[in-house]
């Protein structure tokens, strides 16, 4: 990042909150993301690249009407972060189990018709990855260090499995999207959401 582009929090709460905390395995698609390997195998994820993409990643989504908007999680630690998300900018969540045929089968009670779907890990939500795939839907997916990036169109490298990671990725995405709007300032947003109140697991 230059100079003139502080990160939206400093690199340390990208640390404490083990944003940049990777896997021991590495994807080739995910290669361009990783900053550096620690001794014990760990691939660890470039915090800058993270930083820039919530920002360019909440300009994109307001190109879309919120309630157009689906986020899901079927991981535990994400479930709470995208729905709290989903809430602050107006959104659709789909936590939990996800329900086969809730984006292609209108007869479901589930059935919603997003414009974009927005997946905690394309790995743990390949069902309603499948479908957005199917509907031709665009993708935005946060990325592990050993994620398939195939039917992601939109990557935002960081670590996807852990709940303090999950929340912080989140509840910056949230202000972001809202900064875009107007509708919120970094003190307003710190002030009305408790960072803590989306690490909760349930």
């Amino acid at each position: 990042m230059s100079e003139e582009t502080p990160l939206l929090v400093p690199f340390e709460s990208y640390e404490e909150n083990a944003v940049n905390i990777g896997t021991q395995q590495k994807s080739a698609d995910m290669a361009r993301f990783i900053d550096t390997v620690r001794e014990d195998g760990l691939y660890l994820l470039n915090v800058n690249m993270t930083d820039s993409r919530i920002r360019s990643i909440a300009e994109f989504l307001n190109r879309y009407d919120s309630p157009r908007i689906m986020i899901v999680s079927a991981r535990q630690y994400g479930q709470r972060p995208a729905r709290k998300f989903a809430e602050s900018i107006g959104a659709n969540a789909a936590v939990g189990r996800f329900i086969p045929g809730s984006l292609t089968n209108p007869v479901l009670r589930s059935y919603v018709e997003p414009d974009i779907l927005f997946v905690t890990d394309p790995a743990a939500d390949q069902q309603a990855l499948r479908e957005a795939v199917n509907s031709g839907l665009p993708i935005v997916g946060i990325v592990d260090a050993n994620n398939n990036l195939r039917n992601v169109d939109v990557a935002l490298p960081a670590n996807n499995k852990g709940r303090r990671s999950l929340a912080l990725v989140y509840w910056l995405l949230a202000r972001e999207v809202l900064k875009v709007r107007g509708a919120t300032t970094d003190e307003d947003w710190a002030a009305a959401e408790d960072l803590e109140e989306w690490q909760s697991t349930f």
